[in-house]
């Protein structure tokens, strides 16, 4: 891997970091890349349970780079069924959860990846729009399906047809984001999320992702039909549950306390 995403692991977290700084985390072809392969590489590492991807400061990810968009267009990958060049495709598939740690602007193509998060903690710094019809490209990283999911058809309409951007204060209470934090706050905030989700039994982590992942998709007929099919062929550990359980008590006390 080389120098435009950067990884990282500890206490069964990995950190991906998006590193073009003076780009603004810009996607050209090589971050798509190297970015489609850290993914991958946290989603087979056994060591890993949970990803935070984040950006290097001062942007989450500006979206394409639009220089090579303007002469190449290498980077113009969308969602392609090629895990070696797009991170959108490892992103969607991936069975291992993945917190968004948006430290700065996230912009169209980096609006994309956020939303293909499993959810999002943000900067105060932290500002989200599409300008895809500014630019003049059409999606290919989810904008039309994960953005109108998120905040409603219409608002989802508004952002995309106007270009405007949202704060994160505005953009918490659009339940783009689940948090906002001082900046300073960002990453260790994500890892504390990401360390309960590790704590957790992950087969069970797994299969809750996978059934919201999958029940976004279909009708809620379909959905829960889905949920009964997984509970009735779930595997339960009766011994693993028992030594869990005082655990889970006592860290429920200590949240409501």
């Amino acid at each position: 891997m080389g120098e435009t995403v950067l990884s990282g692991r500890a206490d069964r977290v990995c950190t991906v970091t998006l590193n073009r700084p003076d780009a603004r985390n810009a996607m050209n072809s090589e971050l798509q890349r190297e970015l489609a392969i850290a993914l991958g590489a946290a989603e087979s590492d056994d060591g890993v349970d949970v990803v935070v991807l984040t950006g290097a400061d001062p942007a989450f990810c500006a979206g394409l780079d639009l220089r090579e968009l303007g002469t190449t267009a290498e980077n113009l990958v969308g969602g392609r069924d090629d895990e070696h060049r797009s991170p959108f495709t490892v992103l969607w598939t991936m069975t291992k959860p993945v917190i968004g740690a948006i430290n700065g602007p996230a912009v169209t193509g980096g609006f994309e990846l956020a939303l293909g998060c499993d959810f999002l903690v943000a900067s105060e710094r932290a500002t989200f729009g599409d300008t895809h019809a500014r630019v003049g490209v059409t999606p290919g990283g989810g904008m039309s399906v994960f953005l109108p999911q998120t905040v409603g058809l219409r608002r989802a309409k508004e952002m995309s047809l106007t270009g405007n951007f949202v704060d994160a204060t505005e953009a918490l209470a659009l339940r783009v984001v689940n948090h906002v934090v001082a900046h300073d706050k960002l990453l260790p905030t994500a890892h504390r999320l990401a360390t309960d989700i590790a704590g957790n039994d992950q087969q069970a982590v797994r299969n809750l992702k996978q059934l919201y992942d999958r029940g976004s998709e279909v009708s809620v007929g379909d959905a829960l039909a889905l949920e009964q099919e997984r509970f009735r062929n779930f595997r339960v550990d009766s011994s693993e549950i028992d030594r869990r359980r005082a655990a889970v008590v006592e860290r429920g006390r200590g949240q409501q306390r």
